[in-house]
């Protein structure tokens, strides 16, 4: 489907406001040619008087055939359609103006939410700043071209039409000769513009892909100051904004023809007017008034052609931007928000995995996962990285979708349930949990917008939290800055803690929330843990075997298989390989028989 008609099926709720928008530049057009008539019409009578066209054909019947009152008529007629024309283009103005500015932001606002509910395995091929290229630049590149371009393509069809009728009313062989160069006219603007499609869809690629290198190289600043690589760093972005020249230049070659081709087309039909229709007033066959007016008429017309440039650039970019964020406007949501709902406060935690299996691709994650986790338990895996620990809370929190087997919770498949519903009854620490740039209290009660002061400083007490937000200038009212940058990364984890606690979920999971800590932050971490944890199902994932040693049940993970389970005690007596990893990091050796 082409780019435009999507935009408008998109944009169903806004028919009434196009059509108006489009009758208010149709009418402006309107009112703008008739100053030509006008035009002609003085000239008629200032050489013709009482014998006029005006005189003899209209207002002879009034009784108005002095000259001097069919020029004060005139006058008042010029008053009014001048009038006309400036009112008309105030309301054109406004309505196309609030219509790209409400499209822009419906647009935008929609993409965004449905960006929200791709599956994660989404974003795994994509780039953020490529999205945040779409999200913006594009769609402001669409809310441009409805700003001015639509209303220039609208009224440069309606003066041609018009115009062309009153050619062929005063002189139907003059109107043949000057509106031939019409048709190659557009017939070559569609010529350019099918060339420029492809061009722009370069534009727009090499674009995202300059800003996901400037993301991309923003939020890692730290690191390239760090191995002080900012001149490697600034070569790359000099490579993609170099593309991206490139890409515009090859844009701009075609487009820049348009208009010398345009002016070539505009002269011959010019010169036709002026020449022959000046041969036909010489041979009596066209009035003096009457060639005036298609003099005026054929600049009117021709002129505001060479706009096609202009507004053939301005619509193929917004094509192509538009197209790309219908694209992602229409990017299949895999996993759906839909299903049976959870009543709040009646989920009581009991998890059930039931031979779970899944995959990265190619890249076997998980094989054939068992396991039972009563409600109120605290359950731990531990494991090396990749073996598939956090995988597997990913799936519960349906960021992917179990490829084999099925999870239960409190004895219902998660994929029937409602996703929003199933995500509220869950509590997530991550390592590096996200904080937005906002105060204290308001990263505590993310998500929890009626959250009371007092349920705030009470969950920031749990997490052991009060002491440093006390200290900040502002205390809770402190701005902590994007990703939380002013914080330590220790004060960082007592937030999403606090948050964690706030929300008060049924199960609560925790995936290596302590393993960029410090060692005073650990323990301050775990003494929180050990209390909100109680009579909670809580899923702790860790490197540190101390921090899970109170856990009712352990499962080491390898390779994305279960390998051993049990409690810590059991499992060093198993003297498997939980043992072998507890006496590497603790430091323990075996007596060596001599």
């Amino acid at each position: 489907m082409h780019p435009l008609k999507k935009l408008l099926h998109y944009a169903k709720a806004y028919r009434r406001d196009f059509r108006l928008a489009t009758l208010y530049s149709i009418l402006n057009k309107f009112f703008d040619v008739l100053p030509e008539v006008l035009i002609g019409v003085a000239v008629d009578i200032v050489v013709n008087g009482d014998k006029s066209f005006l005189a003899k054909k209209v207002l002879g019947n009034f009784g108005i055939t002095d000259t001097w009152h069919q020029l004060i008529l005139l006058g008042v007629l010029n008053v009014i359609i001048w009038g006309g024309e400036s009112w008309f283009e105030y309301l054109l103005s406004i309505k196309w103006r609030k219509l790209a500015q409400n499209l822009q932001h419906d647009l935008r606002l929609d993409t965004y939410e449905h960006v929200q509910k791709l599956e994660m395995a989404y974003f795994e091929n994509q780039r953020t700043g490529n999205l945040m290229s779409i999200l913006n630049e594009d769609i402001n590149q669409m809310e441009r071209f409805l700003n001015g371009g639509a209303n220039q393509i609208i009224q440069v069809v309606c003066s041609s039409i018009m115009v062309s009728a009153v050619f062929f009313a005063l002189q139907p062989s003059l109107a043949i000769v000057s509106l031939l160069p019409v048709p190659a006219i557009l017939i070559g603007a569609f010529w350019f513009q099918r060339r420029l499609e492809p061009r722009y869809a370069e534009v727009r690629e090499a674009a995202g892909d300059v800003s996901a290198r400037l993301n991309n190289n923003l939020l890692g600043l730290a690191t390239i100051k760090a191995f002080a690589t900012e001149a490697f760093e600034a070569k790359h972005i000099a490579e993609a904004s170099n593309a991206y020249k490139a890409a515009n230049g090859r844009a701009i070659g075609v487009s820049s023809a348009i208009t010398p081709v345009i002016r070539m087309a505009i002269l011959a039909g010019f010169t036709a007017t002026l020449v022959y229709g000046g041969w036909l007033v010489l041979h009596g066959e066209l009035a003096v008034g009457a060639y005036s007016v298609l003099v005026f008429l054929t600049q009117r017309l021709l002129w505001p052609l060479t706009g096609l440039a202009e507004v053939a650039d301005m619509y193929q970019r917004s094509m192509s931007a538009i197209d790309r964020a219908m694209g992602l406007l229409n990017t299949k949501i895999n996993i759906p928000y839909e299903g049976r709902h959870l009543a709040a406060g009646s989920v009581k935690g009991e998890l059930s995995f039931e031979h779970v299996g899944f995959a990265y691709g190619d890249s076997p994650t998980l094989h054939d996962i068992q396991i039972n986790i009563p409600a109120g338990k605290t359950v731990a895996f531990v494991g090396s990285t990749g073996s598939g620990k956090s995988t597997l809370v990913k799936l519960l929190l349906r960021f992917y979708s179990a490829q084999k087997g099925r999870i239960l919770i409190d004895g219902q498949a998660i994929d029937e349930l409602n996703l929003q519903d199933l995500r509220r009854a869950i509590g997530y620490v991550a390592q590096d949990s996200f904080l937005t740039d906002g105060t204290i209290a308001e990263n505590i009660a993310y998500g929890l917008s009626n959250a009371s002061e007092e349920a705030i400083a009470a969950a920031a007490q749990a997490a052991e939290a009060s002491e440093f937000i006390q200290k900040l200038p502002l205390g809770f009212a402190t701005r902590i800055g994007e990703r939380g940058q002013k914080l330590s990364g220790g004060q960082r984890q007592r937030l999403a803690l606090a948050r964690a606690i706030l929300k008060d979920p049924a199960i609560l999971i925790l995936d290596e929330a302590t393993s960029a800590v410090d060692n005073e932050t650990e323990a301050a971490i775990q003494r929180s843990l050990d209390i909100v944890s109680r009579n909670r199902t809580t899923i702790v994932i860790a490197h540190r075997l101390s921090t899970v040693r109170q856990a009712d049940a352990i499962h080491l993970m390898e390779a994305g298989s279960i390998m051993e389970s049990g409690t810590h005690d059991e499992l060093l007596a198993l003297n498997g390989s939980y043992a072998a990893l507890w006496r590497l990091q603790t430091g323990e050796r075996q007596s060596l028989a001599i």
